[in-house]
Protein backbone atom coordinates (compact mmCIF):
# COMPACT_ATOMS: atom_id res chain seq x y z
CA UNK A 1 0.00 0.00 0.00
CA UNK A 2 1.40 3.66 -1.16
CA UNK A 3 0.96 5.76 2.32
CA UNK A 4 0.26 9.11 1.70
CA UNK A 5 1.87 9.98 5.32
CA UNK A 6 4.13 7.89 7.49
CA UNK A 7 1.85 6.48 10.45
CA UNK A 8 3.10 4.21 13.29
CA UNK A 9 2.59 0.93 12.92
CA UNK A 10 -0.18 -1.32 15.23
CA UNK A 11 -0.33 -4.90 16.16
CA UNK A 12 -3.13 -6.91 14.46
CA UNK A 13 -6.07 -6.69 16.78
CA UNK A 14 -7.64 -10.63 17.43
CA UNK A 15 -10.19 -12.12 14.47
CA UNK A 16 -13.90 -11.61 14.74
CA UNK A 17 -16.84 -13.42 13.57
CA UNK A 18 -16.33 -12.36 9.18
CA UNK A 19 -19.53 -11.47 8.18
CA UNK A 20 -21.55 -12.71 5.16
CA UNK A 21 -23.37 -9.73 4.88
CA UNK A 22 -19.92 -7.15 4.30
CA UNK A 23 -20.36 -5.77 0.88
CA UNK A 24 -16.58 -5.34 -0.70
CA UNK A 25 -16.53 -1.73 -1.78
CA UNK A 26 -12.81 -1.08 -2.49
CA UNK A 27 -13.48 2.49 -4.38
CA UNK A 28 -15.36 3.34 -0.92
CA UNK A 29 -12.82 5.39 1.19
CA UNK A 30 -12.77 3.12 4.70
CA UNK A 31 -11.77 4.32 8.14
CA UNK A 32 -9.27 2.04 9.00
CA UNK A 33 -7.59 2.99 12.08
CA UNK A 34 -8.17 5.55 15.14
CA UNK A 35 -5.54 7.40 17.28
CA UNK A 36 -6.71 8.31 20.40
CA UNK A 37 -4.18 10.17 22.89
CA UNK A 38 -5.14 11.74 25.83
CA UNK A 39 -8.91 12.34 25.48
CA UNK A 40 -11.18 12.13 28.35
CA UNK A 41 -10.30 8.40 30.24
CA UNK A 42 -8.70 7.30 26.98
CA UNK A 43 -4.73 7.43 27.53
CA UNK A 44 -3.29 5.66 24.47
CA UNK A 45 -5.51 3.97 22.11
CA UNK A 46 -4.62 2.46 18.45
CA UNK A 47 -7.83 1.07 17.28
CA UNK A 48 -8.09 -0.95 13.98
CA UNK A 49 -11.32 -0.73 12.11
CA UNK A 50 -13.35 -2.71 9.82
CA UNK A 51 -15.54 -2.63 7.32
CA UNK A 52 -19.29 -3.61 7.60
CA UNK A 53 -20.91 -3.51 11.16
CA UNK A 54 -19.48 -2.53 14.12
CA UNK A 55 -20.77 -2.50 17.33
CA UNK A 56 -18.87 -0.48 21.03
CA UNK A 57 -20.18 -2.00 24.06
CA UNK A 58 -19.62 -1.45 27.56
CA UNK A 59 -20.87 -1.24 31.23
CA UNK A 60 -22.38 2.12 32.04
CA UNK A 61 -20.20 4.79 32.53
CA UNK A 62 -17.18 3.17 30.89
CA UNK A 63 -16.77 5.96 27.65
CA UNK A 64 -18.56 4.33 24.69
CA UNK A 65 -19.19 7.69 23.52
CA UNK A 66 -15.50 8.70 23.67
CA UNK A 67 -15.02 6.78 20.28
CA UNK A 68 -18.07 9.36 19.14
CA UNK A 69 -16.59 12.23 20.93
CA UNK A 70 -12.89 11.65 18.90
CA UNK A 71 -14.66 11.45 15.40
CA UNK A 72 -16.53 13.72 15.90
CA UNK A 73 -13.18 16.04 16.58
CA UNK A 74 -12.12 15.57 13.05
CA UNK A 75 -15.66 16.70 12.18
CA UNK A 76 -14.79 20.01 13.45
CA UNK A 77 -17.09 20.24 15.90
CA UNK A 78 -16.07 22.42 18.98
CA UNK A 79 -13.47 21.43 20.89
CA UNK A 80 -13.83 21.85 24.96
CA UNK A 81 -10.35 21.94 26.80
CA UNK A 82 -11.94 19.38 29.32
CA UNK A 83 -11.96 17.09 26.92
CA UNK A 84 -8.27 16.46 27.82
CA UNK A 85 -6.96 13.81 30.36
CA UNK A 86 -6.15 15.31 33.42
CA UNK A 87 -2.53 16.34 34.09
CA UNK A 88 -1.99 16.45 29.97
CA UNK A 89 -0.97 19.36 28.25
CA UNK A 90 -3.07 18.80 24.87
CA UNK A 91 -5.38 15.81 23.64
CA UNK A 92 -4.61 14.50 19.87
CA UNK A 93 -7.34 12.13 17.68
CA UNK A 94 -6.07 10.63 14.18
CA UNK A 95 -8.03 9.00 11.62
CA UNK A 96 -6.64 6.76 8.55
CA UNK A 97 -8.69 6.20 5.74
CA UNK A 98 -7.58 3.45 3.39
CA UNK A 99 -8.40 4.88 -0.70
CA UNK A 100 -7.92 3.04 -3.91
CA UNK A 101 -4.68 1.56 -2.35
CA UNK A 102 -3.43 4.87 -0.97
CA UNK A 103 -3.64 6.14 3.07
CA UNK A 104 -4.65 9.49 4.11
CA UNK A 105 -4.83 10.68 7.23
CA UNK A 106 -6.60 13.39 9.36
CA UNK A 107 -5.68 14.85 12.93
CA UNK A 108 -6.88 17.16 15.49
CA UNK A 109 -4.34 18.24 18.21
CA UNK A 110 -6.69 20.15 21.13
CA UNK A 111 -4.49 22.18 23.68
CA UNK A 112 -5.02 22.92 27.29
CA UNK A 113 -5.37 27.32 26.94
CA UNK A 114 -7.93 26.67 23.89
CA UNK A 115 -6.01 26.60 20.94
CA UNK A 116 -5.26 23.28 18.38
CA UNK A 117 -4.04 22.40 15.33
CA UNK A 118 -5.81 20.71 12.27
CA UNK A 119 -3.76 18.14 9.98
CA UNK A 120 -4.57 16.75 6.75
CA UNK A 121 -1.51 14.48 5.62
CA UNK A 122 0.65 16.15 7.68
CA UNK A 123 -0.08 19.41 6.12
CA UNK A 124 -1.63 22.20 8.43
CA UNK A 125 -5.14 23.03 7.35
CA UNK A 126 -7.75 24.92 9.09
CA UNK A 127 -10.51 23.20 11.12
CA UNK A 128 -13.67 24.22 8.81
CA UNK A 129 -11.37 22.35 5.95
CA UNK A 130 -10.57 19.82 8.54
CA UNK A 131 -14.76 19.05 8.82
CA UNK A 132 -15.11 19.47 5.45
CA UNK A 133 -12.62 16.70 4.28
CA UNK A 134 -13.78 14.51 7.22
CA UNK A 135 -17.53 15.28 6.52
CA UNK A 136 -17.29 13.45 3.13
CA UNK A 137 -16.42 10.45 3.97
CA UNK A 138 -17.58 9.95 7.83
CA UNK A 139 -21.24 10.84 9.32
CA UNK A 140 -22.27 10.87 12.57
CA UNK A 141 -25.79 10.52 13.90
CA UNK A 142 -25.81 11.33 17.92
CA UNK A 143 -28.57 10.83 20.00
CA UNK A 144 -27.98 14.74 21.38
CA UNK A 145 -27.61 16.70 18.49
CA UNK A 146 -29.05 14.90 14.85
CA UNK A 147 -28.14 18.17 13.96
CA UNK A 148 -28.23 17.69 9.66
CA UNK A 149 -31.74 16.36 9.97
CA UNK A 150 -33.17 19.44 11.78
CA UNK A 151 -31.49 21.50 9.46
CA UNK A 152 -34.37 22.86 7.08
CA UNK A 153 -32.29 22.66 3.78
CA UNK A 154 -31.22 19.33 5.01
CA UNK A 155 -34.79 18.06 5.25
CA UNK A 156 -35.44 19.33 1.84
CA UNK A 157 -32.46 17.83 0.23
CA UNK A 158 -33.83 14.61 1.17
CA UNK A 159 -36.65 15.17 -1.12
CA UNK A 160 -34.92 16.59 -3.85
CA UNK A 161 -32.38 13.89 -4.25
CA UNK A 162 -36.01 12.34 -5.85
CA UNK A 163 -36.18 14.83 -8.31
CA UNK A 164 -32.54 15.98 -9.09
CA UNK A 165 -33.35 16.86 -12.77
CA UNK A 166 -36.25 19.28 -12.02
CA UNK A 167 -34.11 20.58 -8.59
CA UNK A 168 -30.91 21.46 -11.32
CA UNK A 169 -33.39 22.97 -13.68
CA UNK A 170 -34.73 25.30 -11.30
CA UNK A 171 -31.60 26.27 -9.40
CA UNK A 172 -30.32 27.20 -13.15
CA UNK A 173 -33.11 29.13 -13.93
CA UNK A 174 -32.88 31.13 -10.53
CA UNK A 175 -29.69 31.79 -10.94
CA UNK A 176 -30.25 33.50 -14.57
CA UNK A 177 -32.81 35.43 -13.62
CA UNK A 178 -30.70 36.53 -10.40
CA UNK A 179 -28.12 37.66 -11.92
CA UNK A 180 -29.72 39.14 -14.87
CA UNK A 181 -31.92 41.00 -11.76
CA UNK A 182 -28.75 42.45 -9.77
CA UNK A 183 -27.11 43.62 -13.28
CA UNK A 184 -30.38 45.92 -13.71
CA UNK A 185 -30.55 46.86 -10.36
CA UNK A 186 -27.00 47.73 -10.51
CA UNK A 187 -27.87 49.77 -13.52
CA UNK A 188 -30.20 51.82 -12.42
CA UNK A 189 -29.02 52.25 -8.95
CA UNK A 190 -25.84 53.73 -10.77
CA UNK A 191 -26.34 55.80 -13.38
CA UNK A 192 -25.26 59.19 -12.09
CA UNK A 193 -22.28 56.84 -11.03
CA UNK A 194 -22.20 55.12 -14.04
CA UNK A 195 -22.13 58.24 -16.46
CA UNK A 196 -19.42 59.90 -14.40
CA UNK A 197 -17.59 56.79 -14.62
CA UNK A 198 -18.03 56.81 -18.48
CA UNK A 199 -16.49 60.43 -18.88
CA UNK A 200 -13.64 59.53 -16.50
CA UNK A 201 -12.82 56.25 -18.44
CA UNK A 202 -13.45 57.81 -22.15
CA UNK A 203 -11.04 60.86 -21.28
CA UNK A 204 -8.65 58.52 -19.52
CA UNK A 205 -8.59 56.38 -22.53
CA UNK A 206 -8.39 59.47 -24.61
CA UNK A 207 -5.25 61.29 -23.17
CA UNK A 208 -3.26 57.67 -23.41
CA UNK A 209 -4.14 57.20 -26.93
CA UNK A 210 -3.65 60.49 -27.68
CA UNK A 211 0.11 59.82 -26.48
CA UNK A 212 0.20 56.02 -28.08
CA UNK A 213 3.52 55.06 -25.71
CA UNK A 214 5.58 52.39 -26.62
CA UNK A 215 7.16 50.45 -24.00
CA UNK A 216 11.26 51.01 -24.16
CA UNK A 217 11.09 54.34 -25.92
CA UNK A 218 11.70 56.82 -22.95
CA UNK A 219 15.59 55.12 -22.91
CA UNK A 220 16.72 56.16 -26.47
CA UNK A 221 14.63 59.40 -26.34
CA UNK A 222 16.53 60.70 -22.59
CA UNK A 223 19.82 59.89 -23.91
CA UNK A 224 19.08 62.09 -27.08
CA UNK A 225 18.08 64.78 -25.07
CA UNK A 226 21.46 64.61 -22.96
CA UNK A 227 23.22 65.14 -26.41
CA UNK A 228 20.83 67.65 -27.72
CA UNK A 229 21.72 69.27 -24.52
CA UNK A 230 25.62 69.33 -24.66
CA UNK A 231 26.25 69.98 -28.30
CA UNK A 232 28.40 72.30 -27.65
CA UNK A 233 30.92 70.59 -25.08
CA UNK A 234 30.56 68.09 -28.13
CA UNK A 235 31.55 70.55 -30.93
CA UNK A 236 34.17 71.53 -28.48
CA UNK A 237 36.06 68.33 -28.72
CA UNK A 238 35.37 67.64 -31.98
CA UNK A 239 37.27 70.93 -33.15
CA UNK A 240 39.94 69.34 -30.53
CA UNK A 241 40.95 66.30 -32.05
CA UNK A 242 40.41 67.89 -35.52
CA UNK A 243 43.27 70.52 -34.12
CA UNK A 244 45.37 67.55 -33.46
CA UNK A 245 44.33 65.10 -36.41
CA UNK A 246 44.93 67.48 -39.81
CA UNK A 247 44.49 71.20 -38.89
CA UNK A 248 46.78 71.96 -36.60
CA UNK A 249 50.92 72.86 -37.32
CA UNK A 250 51.62 69.44 -36.75
CA UNK A 251 48.95 66.69 -37.26
CA UNK A 252 48.62 63.30 -37.02
CA UNK A 253 47.34 62.51 -40.40
CA UNK A 254 50.67 64.72 -41.29
CA UNK A 255 52.75 62.54 -39.41
CA UNK A 256 51.35 59.51 -40.92
CA UNK A 257 51.91 60.62 -44.70
CA UNK A 258 55.92 61.50 -43.67
CA UNK A 259 56.03 58.06 -42.41
CA UNK A 260 54.66 56.41 -45.56
CA UNK A 261 56.98 58.71 -47.48
CA UNK A 262 60.12 57.04 -45.27
CA UNK A 263 59.49 53.72 -45.80
CA UNK A 264 59.29 54.14 -49.85
CA UNK A 265 62.98 53.16 -50.18
CA UNK A 266 63.45 50.22 -48.04
CA UNK A 267 60.11 48.93 -48.99
CA UNK A 268 61.34 48.32 -52.55
CA UNK A 269 64.05 45.36 -51.06
CA UNK A 270 62.32 44.42 -47.93
CA UNK A 271 58.64 42.77 -47.74
CA UNK A 272 57.78 43.78 -44.32
CA UNK A 273 58.85 47.26 -44.48
CA UNK A 274 56.47 47.33 -47.61
CA UNK A 275 53.78 45.29 -45.64
CA UNK A 276 54.34 48.10 -42.47
CA UNK A 277 54.01 50.54 -45.51
CA UNK A 278 50.78 49.06 -46.87
CA UNK A 279 49.02 49.16 -43.03
CA UNK A 280 50.39 52.76 -42.14
CA UNK A 281 48.39 54.18 -45.57
CA UNK A 282 45.15 52.11 -44.40
CA UNK A 283 45.72 54.24 -41.04
CA UNK A 284 46.12 57.23 -42.62
CA UNK A 285 42.67 56.40 -44.68
CA UNK A 286 41.06 55.94 -41.51
CA UNK A 287 42.62 58.94 -39.69
CA UNK A 288 40.94 61.28 -42.96
CA UNK A 289 37.39 59.07 -42.68
CA UNK A 290 37.78 60.42 -39.11
CA UNK A 291 38.28 63.68 -39.75
CA UNK A 292 35.48 63.91 -42.31
CA UNK A 293 33.24 63.00 -39.50
CA UNK A 294 34.87 65.16 -36.66
CA UNK A 295 34.29 67.97 -39.62
CA UNK A 296 30.60 67.41 -39.33
CA UNK A 297 30.63 67.49 -35.20
CA UNK A 298 32.34 70.60 -34.62
CA UNK A 299 30.43 72.55 -37.06
CA UNK A 300 26.92 71.20 -35.38
CA UNK A 301 27.42 73.46 -32.58
CA UNK A 302 23.90 74.16 -31.73
CA UNK A 303 20.73 71.92 -31.36
CA UNK A 304 17.89 72.36 -33.56
CA UNK A 305 15.26 74.25 -31.57
CA UNK A 306 12.24 72.08 -32.77
CA UNK A 307 14.16 68.41 -32.48
CA UNK A 308 15.15 69.50 -28.73
CA UNK A 309 11.50 70.50 -28.20
CA UNK A 310 10.16 67.35 -29.88
CA UNK A 311 12.37 65.20 -27.80
CA UNK A 312 11.57 67.45 -24.37
CA UNK A 313 7.73 67.34 -25.30
CA UNK A 314 7.87 64.07 -25.92
CA UNK A 315 9.28 63.19 -22.42
CA UNK A 316 7.20 65.38 -21.01
CA UNK A 317 3.93 63.41 -22.23
CA UNK A 318 5.21 60.01 -21.47
CA UNK A 319 6.08 61.39 -17.23
CA UNK A 320 2.69 63.13 -17.02
CA UNK A 321 1.46 59.14 -18.18
CA UNK A 322 3.74 57.35 -16.18
CA UNK A 323 2.46 59.51 -12.63
CA UNK A 324 -0.81 59.16 -13.52
CA UNK A 325 -0.91 55.26 -14.45
CA UNK A 326 2.04 54.17 -13.88
CA UNK A 327 4.70 53.65 -12.70
CA UNK A 328 6.09 52.14 -15.90
CA UNK A 329 4.81 52.61 -19.68
CA UNK A 330 3.94 49.05 -19.25
CA UNK A 331 1.63 49.84 -16.35
CA UNK A 332 -0.05 52.60 -18.26
CA UNK A 333 -0.42 50.31 -21.52
CA UNK A 334 -2.50 47.66 -19.00
CA UNK A 335 -4.06 50.81 -17.17
CA UNK A 336 -5.27 51.67 -21.05
CA UNK A 337 -6.38 47.86 -21.70
CA UNK A 338 -8.34 47.74 -18.67
CA UNK A 339 -10.35 51.47 -19.35
CA UNK A 340 -11.00 50.11 -22.56
CA UNK A 341 -12.48 47.44 -21.36
CA UNK A 342 -14.64 48.86 -18.58
CA UNK A 343 -15.75 51.48 -21.16
CA UNK A 344 -17.25 49.09 -23.83
CA UNK A 345 -18.69 47.38 -20.77
CA UNK A 346 -20.23 50.45 -19.58
CA UNK A 347 -20.92 51.64 -22.81
CA UNK A 348 -22.83 48.53 -23.50
CA UNK A 349 -25.06 47.91 -20.36
CA UNK A 350 -26.19 51.69 -20.97
CA UNK A 351 -27.33 50.58 -24.18
CA UNK A 352 -28.35 47.17 -22.92
CA UNK A 353 -30.24 48.91 -20.07
CA UNK A 354 -33.96 48.74 -21.84
CA UNK A 355 -33.74 45.49 -23.10
CA UNK A 356 -32.37 44.03 -20.02
CA UNK A 357 -35.83 44.91 -18.14
CA UNK A 358 -37.38 42.59 -20.68
CA UNK A 359 -35.23 39.67 -19.98
CA UNK A 360 -35.43 40.25 -16.46
CA UNK A 361 -39.06 39.78 -16.83
CA UNK A 362 -38.86 36.72 -18.91
CA UNK A 363 -36.29 35.09 -16.99
CA UNK A 364 -38.61 35.47 -13.98
CA UNK A 365 -41.15 33.80 -16.03
CA UNK A 366 -39.04 30.85 -16.76
CA UNK A 367 -37.91 30.43 -13.40
CA UNK A 368 -41.60 30.29 -12.00
CA UNK A 369 -42.22 27.47 -14.78
CA UNK A 370 -39.39 25.60 -13.55
CA UNK A 371 -40.44 26.41 -9.73
CA UNK A 372 -43.71 25.06 -10.23
CA UNK A 373 -42.57 21.87 -12.17
CA UNK A 374 -40.25 21.30 -9.13
CA UNK A 375 -43.23 21.33 -7.10
CA UNK A 376 -45.24 19.58 -8.50
CA UNK A 377 -42.32 16.69 -9.21
CA UNK A 378 -41.57 17.19 -5.11
CA UNK A 379 -45.36 16.30 -4.33
CA UNK A 380 -45.48 13.70 -6.64
CA UNK A 381 -42.62 11.71 -4.78
CA UNK A 382 -43.17 13.29 -1.32
CA UNK A 383 -46.08 10.94 -0.45
CA UNK A 384 -44.21 7.66 -1.62
CA UNK A 385 -41.08 8.85 0.40
CA UNK A 386 -43.04 9.67 3.33
CA UNK A 387 -44.95 5.91 3.04
CA UNK A 388 -41.41 3.95 2.89
CA UNK A 389 -39.63 6.28 5.91
CA UNK A 390 -42.28 5.67 8.22
CA UNK A 391 -42.56 1.55 7.25
CA UNK A 392 -39.11 1.72 8.39
CA UNK A 393 -39.62 3.85 11.48
CA UNK A 394 -42.64 1.94 12.72
CA UNK A 395 -40.58 -0.98 12.63
CA UNK A 396 -37.73 0.39 14.83
CA UNK A 397 -40.16 1.07 17.99
CA UNK A 398 -42.49 3.56 17.21
CA UNK A 399 -45.85 1.94 15.83
CA UNK A 400 -47.53 4.87 15.79
CA UNK A 401 -45.35 7.40 14.11
CA UNK A 402 -46.72 9.55 11.05
CA UNK A 403 -44.39 11.43 9.02
CA UNK A 404 -44.77 14.20 6.21
CA UNK A 405 -43.57 16.33 3.66
CA UNK A 406 -44.57 19.84 3.85
CA UNK A 407 -44.70 22.74 1.07
CA UNK A 408 -45.24 25.93 2.09
CA UNK A 409 -45.61 28.36 -0.54
CA UNK A 410 -42.56 31.42 -0.64
CA UNK A 411 -43.78 34.67 -1.27
CA UNK A 412 -41.15 35.22 -4.10
CA UNK A 413 -38.95 32.50 -5.78
CA UNK A 414 -36.12 31.71 -3.43
CA UNK A 415 -32.67 29.72 -4.15
CA UNK A 416 -34.39 26.85 -3.66
CA UNK A 417 -37.62 26.77 -5.35
CA UNK A 418 -41.12 28.35 -4.57
CA UNK A 419 -41.95 26.80 -1.90
CA UNK A 420 -40.42 26.04 1.51
CA UNK A 421 -39.64 22.42 2.32
CA UNK A 422 -39.91 20.74 5.80
CA UNK A 423 -40.70 17.47 7.48
CA UNK A 424 -43.61 17.19 9.96
CA UNK A 425 -43.73 14.44 12.56
CA UNK A 426 -45.01 12.87 15.43
CA UNK A 427 -44.85 9.33 17.06
CA UNK A 428 -47.62 9.07 19.52
CA UNK A 429 -51.20 8.43 18.19
CA UNK A 430 -53.73 11.26 18.66
CA UNK A 431 -51.55 14.05 18.36
CA UNK A 432 -50.66 16.21 15.64
CA UNK A 433 -48.07 16.69 13.50
CA UNK A 434 -45.21 18.97 14.19
CA UNK A 435 -41.63 20.39 13.28
CA UNK A 436 -39.63 17.31 13.38
CA UNK A 437 -37.02 19.73 15.17
CA UNK A 438 -39.59 20.51 17.88
CA UNK A 439 -41.25 17.34 18.65
CA UNK A 440 -39.36 14.34 18.54
CA UNK A 441 -36.71 13.47 20.94
CA UNK A 442 -33.16 12.60 20.67
CA UNK A 443 -33.75 8.60 20.31
CA UNK A 444 -36.64 9.09 17.93
CA UNK A 445 -34.22 11.89 15.69
CA UNK A 446 -31.27 9.01 15.78
CA UNK A 447 -34.09 6.40 14.54
CA UNK A 448 -35.82 8.63 12.03
CA UNK A 449 -32.28 8.97 10.91
CA UNK A 450 -31.26 5.52 10.48
CA UNK A 451 -34.74 5.13 8.75
CA UNK A 452 -33.74 7.97 6.28
CA UNK A 453 -29.87 5.73 6.07
CA UNK A 454 -32.15 2.80 5.08
CA UNK A 455 -34.03 4.52 2.92
CA UNK A 456 -32.14 6.45 0.74
CA UNK A 457 -28.86 5.52 1.58
CA UNK A 458 -26.00 7.05 3.56
CA UNK A 459 -24.50 10.35 2.32
CA UNK A 460 -21.09 8.71 3.05
CA UNK A 461 -18.83 5.48 3.45
CA UNK A 462 -18.13 5.70 7.01
CA UNK A 463 -21.94 6.61 9.55
CA UNK A 464 -22.08 6.53 12.98
CA UNK A 465 -24.91 5.91 15.40
CA UNK A 466 -24.45 6.57 19.27
CA UNK A 467 -27.00 5.35 20.99
CA UNK A 468 -29.82 4.74 18.05
CA UNK A 469 -31.22 2.23 20.12
CA UNK A 470 -31.69 4.51 23.49
CA UNK A 471 -35.61 3.70 24.71
CA UNK A 472 -36.52 0.67 22.94
CA UNK A 473 -36.67 -3.10 22.93
CA UNK A 474 -37.92 -6.12 22.10
CA UNK A 475 -39.22 -6.56 18.55
CA UNK A 476 -37.89 -3.02 17.43
CA UNK A 477 -34.71 -3.35 18.64
CA UNK A 478 -34.39 -6.35 16.49
CA UNK A 479 -36.08 -4.82 14.26
CA UNK A 480 -33.56 -1.87 14.56
CA UNK A 481 -30.51 -4.45 14.71
CA UNK A 482 -31.69 -5.74 11.06
CA UNK A 483 -31.98 -1.96 9.29
CA UNK A 484 -28.33 -1.39 10.68
CA UNK A 485 -27.04 -4.92 9.20
CA UNK A 486 -29.14 -4.07 6.37
CA UNK A 487 -27.21 -0.75 6.18
CA UNK A 488 -23.83 -1.69 6.81
CA UNK A 489 -24.05 -4.13 3.47
CA UNK A 490 -22.97 -1.13 1.55
CA UNK A 491 -21.35 1.17 3.91
CA UNK A 492 -19.06 0.93 7.13
CA UNK A 493 -21.28 1.21 10.29
CA UNK A 494 -19.99 1.98 13.77
CA UNK A 495 -22.85 1.93 16.23
CA UNK A 496 -22.60 2.67 20.29
CA UNK A 497 -25.43 0.80 21.78
CA UNK A 498 -26.46 -0.56 24.98
CA UNK A 499 -28.63 -3.65 23.20
CA UNK A 500 -27.19 -7.29 22.91
CA UNK A 501 -29.86 -7.58 19.81
CA UNK A 502 -28.24 -4.85 18.21
CA UNK A 503 -24.78 -5.83 19.15
CA UNK A 504 -25.26 -9.75 18.36
CA UNK A 505 -25.97 -8.50 14.42
CA UNK A 506 -22.65 -6.63 14.19
CA UNK A 507 -19.63 -8.16 11.72
CA UNK A 508 -17.18 -6.74 14.61
CA UNK A 509 -17.68 -6.49 18.16
CA UNK A 510 -15.46 -3.94 20.28
CA UNK A 511 -15.71 -3.68 24.28
CA UNK A 512 -15.22 -0.12 25.81
CA UNK A 513 -13.46 -1.24 29.59
CA UNK A 514 -12.28 1.17 32.46
CA UNK A 515 -10.02 -0.04 34.53
CA UNK A 516 -7.62 1.91 37.84
CA UNK A 517 -3.68 2.13 36.46
CA UNK A 518 -1.67 3.57 38.74
CA UNK A 519 -4.33 4.93 40.46
CA UNK A 520 -5.70 6.38 37.63
CA UNK A 521 -9.30 5.31 35.61
CA UNK A 522 -8.18 4.31 32.05
CA UNK A 523 -10.46 3.41 29.58
CA UNK A 524 -9.54 0.31 26.69
CA UNK A 525 -10.94 -0.35 23.69
CA UNK A 526 -10.36 -3.73 21.82
CA UNK A 527 -11.90 -6.79 19.29
CA UNK A 528 -13.54 -9.09 21.46
CA UNK A 529 -13.17 -12.86 20.48
CA UNK A 530 -15.67 -15.32 19.81
CA UNK A 531 -15.96 -16.89 23.08
CA UNK A 532 -15.57 -13.36 24.72
CA UNK A 533 -18.35 -11.59 22.67
CA UNK A 534 -20.36 -14.52 23.75
CA UNK A 535 -19.43 -13.02 27.19
CA UNK A 536 -20.41 -9.62 26.52
CA UNK A 537 -23.53 -10.50 25.13
CA UNK A 538 -24.73 -13.11 28.04
CA UNK A 539 -24.08 -9.50 30.20
CA UNK A 540 -26.10 -7.70 28.38
CA UNK A 541 -28.79 -9.92 28.49
CA UNK A 542 -28.89 -10.80 31.57
CA UNK A 543 -25.90 -8.66 34.02
CA UNK A 544 -24.33 -12.08 34.47
CA UNK A 545 -22.58 -14.78 32.44
CA UNK A 546 -24.45 -17.90 34.31
CA UNK A 547 -25.17 -20.93 32.05
CA UNK A 548 -29.12 -19.82 31.19
CA UNK A 549 -27.75 -16.62 29.86
CA UNK A 550 -24.81 -17.66 27.83
CA UNK A 551 -27.43 -19.86 26.29
CA UNK A 552 -29.43 -17.16 25.61
CA UNK A 553 -26.62 -15.19 24.23
CA UNK A 554 -25.14 -18.11 21.70
CA UNK A 555 -29.02 -18.54 20.49
CA UNK A 556 -29.03 -14.72 19.71
CA UNK A 557 -25.66 -14.90 18.08
CA UNK A 558 -27.07 -17.69 15.98
CA UNK A 559 -29.86 -16.29 14.22
CA UNK A 560 -28.18 -13.11 14.63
Amino acid sequence: MTRKARTPQVAPVPAAREASTVSSHPTLPLLSRLEVRHLATIRDLSLELRPGFSAFTGETGAGKSIIVDALGLLLGTRANADLIRTGEESLLVSGFWEEGGDEFSASRRVTAGGRGTARLDGEPVSVRELGEWSGQRLTIHWQHSAVTLLSPARQRALLDRQVPGEAAAYAGAYRAWTEARARLEALRAGERERARQLDLLAFQVREITEVSPQPGEEEPLTAELTRLSNLETIAQGAAGALELLSEGETTAAGLIAEAVKALNAGAKYDEASGQLQHDLREALDAVQAVVGELRGVAEDSAPDPEELARVEGRLSALGKLRAKYGPTLEDVLAFHAEAETDLNRLTRDEQDAGSLEAEVERLHAQAVREGEALDRARREVAGPLAARLVAVIRELGMPHARLEFRLSPLAAPGPSGLSDVALAFTANPGEDLGPLADVASGGELSRVMLAISTVLGADTPTVVFDEVDAGIGGAAALAVAGQLAGLAGGRQVLVVTHLAQIAARADHHYKVEKRVENGRTVSHVRLLTKDERLEEIARMLSGNTSEVALSHAHELLSHG
